[in-house]
C-alpha cells in the first residue's frame, strides 16, 4: 500500500501536499483562552482534507524595514510548546517553524532531541536581516539538525521576490532541506521565475529538484496590504490598485489567490516541478478565517481533492 503521509509525499518529489498555517496563541492570552481558540480552530479545521499544519513562529522584523510597522510586534507562544500543550487532538502532522536566531544552541539541540518525528517536520527560518544579532545562524542550526536530529524532516523558507533565490535553494537543499515553503505570493510571474530557474539550475548540476509549497493569504483591508508590502510581499501594481478600490477587498483578494494557485500548478504540472500550497490564517477576524478555511477547501479541489460544497460561497 502507498504511504501517504505528509512525510512521505515531500520525501518522494510529489505534488499535491496541502498544508493550513496558523500563528499560536500570543504570549499574553490565558491558557482557558488558548484552549478556546484551540478547539475553534481544530472544529474549522475538521472539514479540510489538508495533510498537515504549519505553525509559524513570530520575530520582530523591525530590523529589516526602518518604516513603521502596520500592525505591533506582539509576541506569541513558542509553536513547539503550543503544538506539545494544545493541539494533542490534532491528528495529523505539524510543521513547525523555528526563527533560529532567537534561540541559543543548547535550546535548539534539547528540541531537536525531544521532536516526535512522526508528527512533527520543521522550518528553519534564518535572521530577518544582515545586520540582526543572532543566537544561532541558520547555518549552525542546520548543521545541529544534522548531528542530533537527521530523521527531523527540514524545509527551508523561499522569498520568491529574492534575485537569485534559485541558488539560495540549491544551497539549502545541499544542506539538508527536503521541501520548501515561500513567503506569502501575490506575483505569480516572481513565483513561476523562481521555480523555473530553480528547475533548470537542479537539472544542469543533476539534482533532483524539492517541493516548493506556495503560500496563499487572503487580505481583508488595506492595513493589511500595506502589512504585506512591510513585509517585503511583492503586490502588482494593477493588484494594489484593485485591492484599494474594490467594493470587498477580501473577495478580491480571495479571487487573486484562487487565481495564482491554478495559475502555478498549471506551469508547475507542465514544468514537471514537485510543488504544493499552505493556506495561512493569521488574522484574528472571523471573516477572514473563515475566508481562509474555505480558500483552502478550493485548493483542495484544485489538487484533485474530494471536496463537499461549501453552501456559503
Amino acid at each position: 500500500m502507498a504511504d501517504h503521509t505528509l512525510r512521505a509525499k515531500l520525501t518522494d518529489s510529489g505534488s499535491g501536499v496541502l498544508l493550513f498555517g496558523i500563528t499560536p496563541p500570543r504570549l499574553s492570552t490565558s491558557p482557558e483562552r488558548i484552549r478556546e481558540i484551540t478547539a475553534a480552530t481544530l472544529a474549522r479545521l475538521g472539514d479540510l482534507d489538508v495533510d498537515g499544519l504549519a505553525l509559524y513562529d513570530i520575530d520582530d522584523e523591525s530590523d529589516r524595514n526602518p518604516e513603521e510597522r502596520p500592525f505591533p510586534y506582539l509576541p506569541t507562544l513558542d509553536p513547539a510548546a503550543y503544538h506539545a500543550d494544545y493541539l494533542s487532538e490534532w491528528d495529523r502532522p505539524a510543521v513547525i517553524y523555528r526563527c533560529v536566531g532567537k534561540y541559543p544552541g543548547h535550546e535548539l539541540r534539547d528540541w531537536l532531541r525531544t521532536a516526535d518525528t512522526e508528527r512533527v517536520l520543521s522550518v528553519f527560518v534564518g535572521a530577518s536581516s544582515k545586520g540582526k544579532e543572532v543566537r544561532t545562524r541558520l547555518s549552525e542550526a542546520q548543521a545541529l539538525r544534522r548531528e542530533v536530529r537527521p530523521d527531523l524532516l527540514l524545509g527551508g523558507v523561499a522569498i520568491t521576490e529574492r534575485p537569485d533565490e534559485y541558488l539560495r535553494l540549491i544551497a539549502k537543499q545541499q544542506a539538508g532541506c527536503a521541501y520548501f515553503i515561500s513567503q506569502v505570493i501575490y506575483s505569480a510571474d516572481a513565483a513561476k521565475s523562481m521555480v523555473s530557474d530553480y528547475f533548470y539550475a537542479c537539472r544542469e548540476q543533476q539534482l533532483e529538484p524539492k517541493p516548493v509549497l506556495f503560500t496563499l493569504s487572503v487580505c481583508g483591508s488595506a492595513k493589511t496590504l500595506a502589512f504585506l508590502k512591510w513585509l517585503g510581499v511583492h503586490v502588482p501594481r494593477w493588484l494594489e490598485n484593485s485591492l484599494r478600490h474594490a467594493d470587498d477587498t477580501l473577495a478580491e483578494s480571495y479571487e487573486q489567490c484562487l487565481a495564482n494557485a491554478r495559475e502555478l500548478a498549471a506551469f508547475c504540472r507542465k514544468l514537471g516541478m514537485p510543488f504544493g500550497f499552505l493556506v495561512e490564517s493569521v488574522s484574528i477576524r472571523k471573516v477572514e478565517i473563515e475566508a481562509s478555511v474555505s480558500l483552502a477547501k478550493e485548493v483542495s479541489g484544485l489538487l484533485g481533492r474530494t471536496v463537499t460544497a461549501d453552501p456559503a460561497r
